[in-house]
């Protein structure tokens, strides 16, 4: 695939306005004329005046300095790449219908209009070999299209199925690991010699009665623990690493890695089998949290904490999914509304899916 022309945002060609580094954009292409401020027939200043804006007008300004034929002919000496469409539907004022769902994105349109991803082919090399700005990523991938079915990133049927998950596989997989790390965790309370102990699905249930209460209530203790650290490692994710979207080198490599890992949510915030994590995505993230655990707490304690940290997060990923489609109780028609609010009004605040209370802590409360 040939290397694309470089897309800029509006917004981003407009910081490009001092004598350090001046941007302009003639007929929506973009020229950095830094080098040429001194050798400038008018002046260093007509530059600066009109330093990071479009100046097809003021070339064309008898009374200011109006061009030669050669003038625009050096212009292009200086070209950088173009200006993106970048029309936001993200809104301060977006407020959602009780049955919110948009509708769907017409794909020759939206590419031709941004030029941004067609969506009508695999996602993933397209990335890989785009050439826009992070600053014009991060507009078009924060500004939600919706498909009727779940876009391609991939194009083989056996790659695409590790990147879609259903919501149910979640509480299928992680519950019962949950129920095992709990079960240790009692057992090792009590003192019970994991060894001597088969531990799975059938232990009799006469050796759960004859531990002692205490083992339970240890057990029980650490799983509240684990739920309260999963609260915040939900936030911390979601704002620290999801959304780490600013300290992103501007190379391909990182934007797509981005938008692997949480991008192609925003851009595709209503896809069904892109709302919960891929199991090998929660496990790399797990990971090193469950060794964490392990170094900080006894074996005991470590094993029930990591089981409600589990349990809370098979709560938080079937929530989310729940957000985006389902008709819910109050509480959580009211997190749907915070949520939602957090893709179509702003994606810098509203980091809580199961809870508002670290936003509450951390001061990046979404006003609703």
């Amino acid at each position: 695939m040939s290397k694309r022309i470089r897309i800029f945002s509006l917004p981003e060609v407009a910081e490009h306005k001092t004598a350090s580094s001046v941007w302009i954009t003639y007929k929506g292409k973009v020229y950095d004329v830094t080098k040429f401020l001194p050798d400038h027939p008018g002046g260093e200043d007509f530059l600066l005046r009109v330093a990071g804006q479009d100046v097809e007008d003021a070339m064309k300004d008898v009374e200011e300095h109006e061009h030669s034929d050669s003038a625009y002919d050096m212009l292009e000496e200086f070209f950088i790449g173009r200006v993106g469409a970048g029309e936001s539907v993200v809104s301060d004022d977006w407020v959602p219908a009780e049955n919110f769902h948009p509708e769907d994105t017409d794909e020759a349109a939206d590419y031709e209009k941004n030029q941004f991803l067609d969506l009508r082919k695999p996602l993933l090399v397209q990335m890989w070999n785009a050439n826009f700005s992070k600053a014009y990523y991060l507009q078009q991938v924060h500004q939600p299209r919706h498909l009727p079915e779940s876009a391609n990133l991939f194009g083989q049927w056996y790659l695409e199925m590790f990147t879609r998950t259903s919501w149910y596989v979640i509480p299928m997989l992680w519950l019962p690991i949950a129920s095992y790390f709990a079960l240790r965790s009692v057992l090792q309370f009590a003192g019970t010699p994991l060894p001597s102990v088969k531990v799975n699905p059938f232990l009799p249930v006469s050796l759960l009665g004859s531990l002692p209460v205490d083992a339970y209530v240890k057990t029980g203790l650490s799983f509240v623990l684990g739920n309260f650290v999963w609260t915040l490692l939900e936030y911390i994710f979601h704002r620290f690493l999801f959304h780490v979207d600013y300290y992103l080198p501007d190379t391909p490599q990182f934007l797509t890695l981005h938008f692997l890992l949480h991008g192609i949510h925003h851009y595709m915030p209503m896809d069904r089998l892109r709302l919960v994590m891929p199991p090998t995505l929660f496990l790399a993230l797990s990971f090193p949290m469950t060794k964490l655990a392990h170094a900080l707490f006894s074996p005991a304690m470590a094993n029930g904490t990591i089981a409600g940290a589990f349990a809370f997060y098979v709560l938080y990923d079937t929530m989310h999914y729940a957000l985006h489609h389902t008709r819910l109780p109050a509480y959580m028609r009211e997190m749907k509304k915070y949520h939602l609010a957090h893709h179509y009004k702003n994606f810098e605040l509203g980091f809580g899916v199961t809870s508002k209370i670290w936003d509450y802590v951390f001061n990046t409360v979404l006003p609703v």
